[in-house]
């Protein structure tokens, strides 16, 4: 071992309590990064697999309803590989210990022919039967949140008519990944399952024999998507087509989608984040050991050593500690996938969740935390380089002792002499002082980005659920009903109140920019669903134009006094150019609203509703799921403590997840900071303070000065962390938002309140620690002349 390592390890070992809290930040900066793209990549792995084993559809359809021979049209067009022509239809299932109607999807199946498309994988019991009335094979997801196995039975609402389903079968479909009921923007396994009928049994109830109401299409690899959409809405048309859409459209495939791409985010932004601090501290702590091995840096240079051995020598310091912290941060980092991975895999529900570690995933994790330490260091490595060895062997000359602030202004007297000698040391030397602050204050940041996600989760809840939908219950009708319906929803049992809704499927374009989705008809004194702003005040409904979400108005890149062209997907086809009126705040989907009055002329229609949205007494509530159950026109109830409930269980569920690994990360990274600042002030100042002592200042002064620097150090971070932290926060929010759903920036004092008792409690914990190496000065070496 040569003389250069043998220093090396030395210095290891003499600060190891620094190093281990540098290895530990960095561990966490690497951990975040290798969890979520081992995630990130197990997801994908999964999707493909998954996708591809089961033949999911390219391109999808609705028709009101089409003969079998259109289905035949659409395969000549060019491009198209493959069609498939089903019969879907939502009804109202009656599920055995459930007392709120379920709603289902019914899809048709050929019989004992397995689907070539969208195909379904057998989990448990057999496939259906040709000439048995009654088989089904039901969604996993709708099952397990029912205890429902093959052999059991549900009731369904089929064109008015009850029917027994028996289920046969439980399996997957690359469709429904995640049950995302129609009209909604969350996954309910609850309250929303899919069922495959025979198609016969199924054409029969809904009269559609020879007929159907759904397109699947596979393409060729030559296909051009845009021109055989244009070519299937031409087709449709005439059968009340609603507009064909590209896979990434697809409600299911869309929320996975954009799960992955906020999934990439978070595995970049927060990780960077992480490692910047850890690079930070790196390189304040090797700015410090330079400064206090510049006789050693001299010594070295003196007896032969070049300044590329020294340079390395630095180098090789850093690398160790950035080396260490990520090989333990990666290794944490697969554990932790792994568990992530279990939780997605009840959530997205794949035959195969694939999770295979990448090792390119732990090296890349490897390298960039050794490039963020050696960038982090580069400064401090170059000056020990360049540090001449006549220089270095002369101390450091003294600081510039000019009265401070305090006492020019004569206010020392206040102050007692401890408190006077940290003020002077804070005041001459305030780079370091401003160094110090900064790194407190990264820790404060961390802490507040890892746990602001609880804030804006309860936020949402708040916005959406309670102040925006004031309603208990939301019902859907079949079929677009008159205004006459409204008197038999009022007279429903408990019904206290109810208002209508116009519901119109849309597509809605700006240049070249359009999205698929709905414009809601609100009625312009509407108290049970409403538009709200940010502030949560009600929006007014305008007498003419659209209201748009933040979101649509920023894929579309639209304003207030611009315009959109909507495209009516429903009875008469027409493209209308619409003013909007206004934009508003909301955190799930791209939806869009109008007065019913101003939608009813849009549409060219007298009164019509699509549902209603109704205030409940609670004691009555059983009463009115049992007349909903028989009410054939209802198709769906929305239920609004459910909504809640599916939340909670899926998108609050994943990020709390996530935030909890962050908070426990932030906080290692807090105390880590903490600490080093501590030790390294000690390491700094230990022959002055020992000085002190030798000249008759007790163990408690010296505490005193020593850790009064800290402490002030510390109140005066906690102020710059906490907007730093703001910032931070910012930075995931953007990475993180989706189409699908968002997360608002809202960061409640109680984040702020945890992340300083979090800091101060970690500057106590390493105050007591220095405290005790205080008692060891080496009062001896004080006596020695280093000059």
């Amino acid at each position: 071992m040569t003389a250069l390592n043998r220093k090396l390890f030395r210095d290891l070992s003499r600060m190891k309590g620094q190093g281990l809290a540098i290895c530990a930040v960095m561990a966490c900066g690497v951990a975040t990064f290798v969890m979520s793209l081992t995630t990130l990549k197990s997801l994908e792995a999964s999707q493909a697999l998954f996708y591809a084993q089961h033949n999911f559809g390219q391109i999808f359809a609705h028709v009101k309803r089409a003969p079998l021979s259109v289905a035949a049209d659409i395969a000549r067009i060019d491009g198209v590989a493959q069609v498939q022509a089903r019969i879907v239809a939502d009804v109202t299932l009656d599920v055995p210990g459930m007392n709120e109607p379920a709603l289902g999807r019914l899809i048709s199946v050929p019989g004992a022919l397995r689907p070539t498309m969208n195909g379904m994988h057998l989990r448990r019991g057999r496939w259906i039967e040709p000439g048995r009335s009654g088989e089904a094979l039901i969604s996993e997801a709708f099952a397990d949140a029912h205890a429902l196995s093959p052999g059991d039975s549900l009731s369904a609402v089929l064109n008015g008519r009850f029917k027994r389903l028996r289920i046969v079968g439980v399996v997957l479909s690359p469709e429904y990944v995640l049950s995302v009921p129609s009209g909604l923007s969350l996954p309910d396994d609850k309250r929303f399952g899919v069922l495959w009928i025979d198609y016969d049994e199924l054409a029969s109830a809904f009269d559609m024999d020879g007929a159907f109401n759904d397109l699947s299409l596979t393409l060729s690899s030559s296909a051009n998507e845009p021109a055989v959409i244009a070519a299937i809405d031409r087709i449709t048309e005439p059968y009340g087509g609603v507009g064909a859409y590209g896979r990434q459209d697809q409600v299911s495939n869309r929320f996975l989608s954009d799960e992955i791409r906020s999934l990439r985010g978070m595995g970049m932004i927060i990780p960077s984040i992480f490692l910047a601090v850890a690079a930070f501290l790196l390189n304040v702590v090797m700015s410090r050991l330079i400064s206090t091995q510049r006789e050693q840096i001299a010594a070295l240079k003196a007896f032969g050593y070049s300044k590329l051995e020294v340079g390395t020598h630095y180098v090789h310091f850093v690398l160790v500690i950035s080396l260490i912290g990520a090989l333990g941060g990666g290794a944490a980092g697969i554990w932790l996938a792994g568990g992530l991975t279990g939780m997605y895999a009840r959530f997205y529900r794949f035959p195969t969740f694939v999770f295979d570690p990448d090792p390119g995933v732990l090296l890349l994790g490897l390298a960039i935390a050794c490039a963020a330490a050696l960038a982090g260091t580069l400064a401090a490595v170059l000056r020990a380089v360049r540090l001449p060895a006549a220089e270095a062997m002369r101390p450091e000359p003294p600081g510039d002792f000019r009265p401070t602030i305090v006492e020019r202004l004569g206010l020392q007297r206040l102050l007692g002499q401890p408190a006077r000698m940290v003020l002077r040391q804070l005041e001459r030397r305030p780079t370091k002082a401003a160094m110090s602050v900064l790194g407190i204050a990264m820790s404060v940041a961390v802490l507040v980005l890892g746990s602001f996600f609880e804030d804006a989760l309860n936020y949402i809840i708040q916005f959406s659920f309670y102040t925006q939908q004031r309603q208990d219950v939301i019902i859907s009708f079949v079929e677009p009903a008159s205004s006459a319906a409204m008197f038999e929803v009022r007279r429903m049992p408990g019904v206290l109140d109810a208002e209508p809704m116009r519901t119109v499927p849309v597509r809605l374009s700006h240049r070249n920019i359009a999205r698929r989705g709905a414009i809601m008809g609100l009625d312009s004194s509407s108290r049970l669903f409403r538009v709200i702003d940010q502030s949560m005040r009600p929006v007014p409904m305008p007498p003419d134009g659209l209201l748009i979400s933040d979101m649509l108005a920023k894929v579309l890149d639209v304003s207030v006094g611009q315009s959109v062209w909507v495209e009516i997907m429903e009875g008469e086809r027409r493209n209308v150019e619409v003013g909007i009126a206004g934009v508003v705040t909301e955190f799930a989907g791209l939806n869009a609203y109008m007065s019913l009055d101003a939608l009813h002329r849009l549409m060219r229609e007298g009164n019509t509703l699509s549902g209603a949205a109704m205030q409940v007494d609670a004691r009555r509530m059983d009463e009115l799921y049992r007349q909903l159950k028989q009410t054939p026109r209802v198709a769906s109830v929305s239920i609004k403590e459910s909504m809640v409930q599916s939340f909670n269980q899926t998108q609050a569920e994943n990020q709390r997840a996530f935030s909890f690994f962050n908070i426990i990360f932030a906080c290692i990274i807090a105390v880590g900071v903490v600490y080093n600042t501590a030790r390294i002030s000690l390491s700094e100042r230990s022959r002055e303070l020992a000085t002190l002592r030798v000249v008759g200042f007790t163990r408690g002064e010296i505490s005193a000065i020593l850790l009064g620097e800290l402490a002030t150090l510390t109140v005066a971070a906690l102020p710059v962390g906490m907007v730093l932290g703001y910032g931070f926060a910012w930075m995931a929010v953007s990475s993180f938002n989706s189409e699908s759903f968002r997360i608002p920036l809202v960061i409640t004092p109680r984040t702020y309140g945890f992340a300083a008792a979090v800091v101060i409690a970690a500057a106590t914990f390493s105050g007591l620690l220095v405290r005790r190496k205080l008692d060891h000065l080496d009062l001896v070496s004080v006596l020695k002349s280093k000059e």
